[in-house]
C-alpha cells in the first residue's frame, strides 16, 4: 500500500509515494519557470480576518492556540490558510511597491482545511498555484494563457486524460440580470455551484428559497445545461432569450479564451465551455476553470480557478490577477493508493558499492564519491556481509547496479557483470534517476501512460 495509515485528512506516503510526489513537484517547477514564472513561499498562517475575507470558509478554518495560552488568549486571531490565493492577495498587498507588474508567480505549499476526509479530499493537502497580476488592468489574454499552462504540466505528469471545463461568471449574472433576479446573486451563484452534487430539482429549490420564481430557476438551470467544445455555446445561450450588457461581455470573454485554445491545440484543446461551472468562492469575477480527469470524476475539480479584480485592494488603485490552483494530493492520493501511479523504484540509488570488509569500507566511500560527482545516486552497502546478501539488499530496494571490489559492475536484473571504471562508467539513462509511470489503461491514453519523469 502506499499511503501510510495515520490521523485521517493527513496523508503520509510511503517511500515509493514520496518520491512520485518529488518527481511531480520537480515536474510542475520546470513547467513553470518554462513559461516565466518566479517561486513564491509565503507563511503557513495568516490573520484571521483576512481568511475570512472572502466567501463563506469560516467552518474550514483550522485557528492557531498556544498549549500554555491564558485564558484570555484563547483566540489569538490566527488560522492556517485555506488555500494559496488569499495569502498571495496578502503578499502582494504588502510588497506591491517591490514587485514587478505583471507579476508572474507560481506557489507549491501545503494548506489546511478543516473539511470532511474522503477519497480526493484531505484536511493538510498540498496545492501548485500559478498567477499572474496586475496593476490597474490584466490583459485578457491571461485568462487563456493561465490554464494553458496549468494544461501543459499536467500533461507531461503520467495521469489519465483530462478536460478543463471553463465558464465566465459574468454569463451567470448577466443571465441574473437580465430575468431581473432578485434577492442575493450570491446564493444564487452558491446554489449552481452544487448542481453536480444535489441535481436540479434540489437546486431548483434553492434558487427559489433566494428570491427566484420558478421560471427564473427554470432560465438558470438551462442555461447550467449548456456544454460545449467550440463557441457554440453563444448562440445557444442567446437562444434563452435573456439580454444584458454583462451576458454579452461575459459570452466575449469565454468565446476568446476558447478560441485561444483551439489556437494552441487545434483539436486537442483541453477547453470545454460547461455552464454550470461557478466557483464556491465569491472573489471570482470572471473566467473560471474546473478539471475533471477521465475515469476520476468522482475525486471533482483537480485543478481549478479563476478570475479575480477585488481581491488585492490597494488604496488608490487595483491589482487584478487570475490564477490556476492544482491539487496535487488530491491528484496522487488515489493514483497512489489504487497504484495507477508508481515509481520504478523505492530508493533514489541507482548504485550500491559492494564493502569486501570492514577494512575496505573507505575504498568503497572513495568509489562512491567518484559515481556522485557525476551525478550518479550511490550508497555504500550498510554492512560487508557475504555478497550474496549484498546484492540481496539492493534487489529488495529496487537498486537496479552493484559495485564490486576490483571495479566490476553487474545489472542484477540480468545478472551481466562487466569491468567499469567508477571515473567514466555512466548507467542507462532510464535508471539513473527514478522515473514515474501509470500503467496503460482504459482511462489514460497510451501516449500519455507511457511517459516517464
Amino acid at each position: 500500500m502506499s499511503v501510510a495509515a495515520s490521523m485521517r485528512g493527513f496523508p503520509e506516503w510511503l517511500p515509493a509515494g514520496q518520491l512520485v510526489e518529488q518527481r511531480v513537484l520537480r515536474s510542475l517547477r520546470e513547467t513553470f519557470e518554462l513559461h516565466g514564472y518566479s517561486p513564491l513561499d509565503t507563511r503557513a498562517v495568516e490573520a484571521l480576518d483576512t481568511l475570512l475575507e472572502k466567501g463563506e470558509t469560516d467552518k474550514e478554518i483550522y485557528l492557531l492556540r498556544r498549549l500554555q495560552a491564558a485564558e484570555d488568549e484563547s483566540d489569538s486571531g490566527l488560522g492556517l490558510h485555506f488555500d494559496l490565493t488569499v495569502p498571495f492577495a496578502r503578499y502582494v498587498r504588502d510588497n506591491a511597491g517591490k514587485l514587478l507588474f505583471p507579476y508572474r508567480r507560481y506557489q507549491i505549499q501545503k494548506a489546511w482545511r478543516g473539511e470532511r476526509p474522503q477519497e480526493g479530499r484531505y484536511r493538510e493537502f498540498l496545492q501548485a498555484d500559478i498567477d499572474v497580476i496586475d496593476r490597474g488592468e490584466l490583459a485578457p489574454h491571461f485568462e487563456a494563457e493561465l490554464p494553458l499552462v496549468a494544461a501543459e504540466a499536467l500533461r507531461r505528469l503520467p495521469i489519465p486524460r483530462f478536460s478543463i471545463q471553463v465558464n465566465n461568471r459574468k454569463i451567470m449574472q448577466g443571465v441574473f440580470e437580465g430575468i431581473g433576479l432578485p434577492g442575493d446573486t450570491l446564493a444564487a451563484f452558491r446554489s449552481l455551484d452544487k448542481l453536480r452534487k444535489i441535481g436540479p430539482e434540489a437546486v431548483r429549490e434553492l434558487l427559489i428559497e433566494a428570491g427566484a420564481s420558478r421560471a427564473q430557476a427554470d432560465v438558470c438551470l438551462s442555461l447550467a445545461r449548456i456544454r460545449t467544445s467550440d463557441v457554440s455555446f453563444v448562440d445557444d445561450v442567446r437562444s434563452l432569450g435573456v439580454r444584458s450588457d454583462l451576458l454579452e461581455r461575459g459570452l466575449a470573454e469565454l468565446a476568446a479564451v476558447l478560441e485561444a485554445g483551439r489556437a494552441f491545440a487545434g483539436d486537442d484543446s483541453p477547453f470545454v465551455a460547461d455552464l454550470q461551472i461557478t466557483r464556491g468562492l465569491d472573489y471570482y469575477t470572471g473566467t473560471v476553470y474546473e478539471t475533471v480527469m477521465e475515469g476520476a470524476e468522482s475525486l471533482g475539480s483537480v485543478c481549478s480557478g479563476g478570475r479575480y479584480d477585488n481581491l488585492v485592494g490597494g488604496e488608490r488603485e487595483a491589482y487584478p490577477g487570475v490564477g490556476v490552483s492544482i491539487g496535487v494530493t488530491r491528484i496522487l492520493g488515489p493514483l497512489l493508493a489504487r497504484g495507477e501511479i508508481v515509481a520504478s523504484r523505492p530508493v533514489p540509488t541507482c548504485v550500491l558499492v559492494a564493502v569486501a570488509s570492514e577494512e575496505a569500507r573507505a575504498e568503497a566511500d572513495r568509489v562512491a564519491h567518484m559515481l556522485r560527482a557525476r551525478r550518479i545516486p550511490t550508497e555504500v552497502s550498510p554492512t560487508a556481509a557475504r555478497y550474496g546478501r549484498q546484492i540481496r539488499y539492493a534487489d529488495q530496494r529496487g537498486i537496479p547496479f552493484v559495485w564490486f571490489p576490483g571495479n566490476e559492475v553487474r545489472d542484477i536484473r540480468s545478472g551481466a557483470q562487466v569491468p567499469a571504471d567508477p571515473a567514466t562508467w555512466m548507467p542507462p539513462e532510464e535508471d539513473r534517476e527514478v522515473s514515474i509511470t501509470a500503467p496503460v489503461g482504459p482511462a489514460a491514453g497510451e501516449e500519455q501512460a507511457r511517459e516517464q519523469l
